[in-house]
């Protein structure tokens, strides 16, 4: 996990404020790991790497609302991001099914877009992420893997890579019912780190006015002196 300052941070909340969500998480994972691509990279690395850049700004607790599914109930409560932080080990996963030998790449942020613009999406991340496939020491393409098979391969991918979509069961407390929910990481991170942004600015504009300093100035206190240094002009 990179060192991110805050006028790094500043400079991708920028960037990403003329993005949509695809593109705001990219700029996330970028600055949480500049040195992997990450539309390449097993979507549940990305989302690994995105809830430790959370931990490393916001901290571990995470406080989430739903709305129940049956009585419409407000529910809150806290996760803990370190739960999120484990990533998949080996990129490719092996199947063996029915007289078949497989390799298949866990796919990436770029194979899962690209296929959702196909006719058969299925199909199109299938040609797109399969390595090998041999039906009794012949090689076929993914046009001819079967229906079990195919069963198989995304049944090992999601063992391989549970990170790729963390969704909650949570039970309500008045009526009983679980609501599921998919957890979006690179969506909550982003919100959480506009309004820190928007904070942010509010102090550089305070200490510019009471002090003259420059915007890099400021950035470069810490947290806690920028603090005091605000308290002090509170107090004038």
């Amino acid at each position: 996990m990179t060192s991110t300052g805050a006028a790094e941070l500043l400079a991708t909340w920028e960037a990403g404020l003329a993005e949509a969500q695809a593109g705001r998480a990219l700029l996330l994972h970028r600055a949480a790991r500049p040195d992997l691509d990450g539309t390449a990279v097993p979507v549940g690395r990305r989302e690994a790497d995105l809830f430790a850049l959370r931990r490393a700004l916001f901290g571990d607790r995470m406080q989430v609302r739903l709305e129940c599914a049956a009585c419409d109930a407000d529910m809150e409560f806290d996760l803990d991001a370190e739960e999120f932080t484990a990533v998949p080990g080996d990129s490719v996963v092996r199947v063996h099914e029915g007289g078949w030998e497989i390799e298949f790449r866990l796919p990436g942020v770029a194979d899962l877009t690209a296929a959702a613009r196909a006719a058969d999406p299925r199909a199109a991340l299938l040609e797109r992420c399969l390595v090998s496939a041999v039906q009794d020491g012949s090689a076929a393409t993914a046009d001819a893997l079967p229906a079990p098979v195919q069963r198989r391969i995304a049944e090992a991918v999601e063992a391989a890579d549970p990170g790729a979509d963390v969704t909650l069961n949570v039970a309500c407390p008045d009526c009983g019912q679980a609501t599921r929910a998919e957890l979006d990481i690179a969506s909550y991170l982003w919100t959480e780190l506009d309004a820190w942004a928007r904070d942010v600015l509010l102090d550089v504009h305070l200490l510019a006015t009471a002090y003259g300093w420059s915007e890099p100035q400021i950035l470069a206190l810490s947290p806690l002196r920028r603090r005091y240094y605000l308290e002090l002009c509170a107090d004038v």
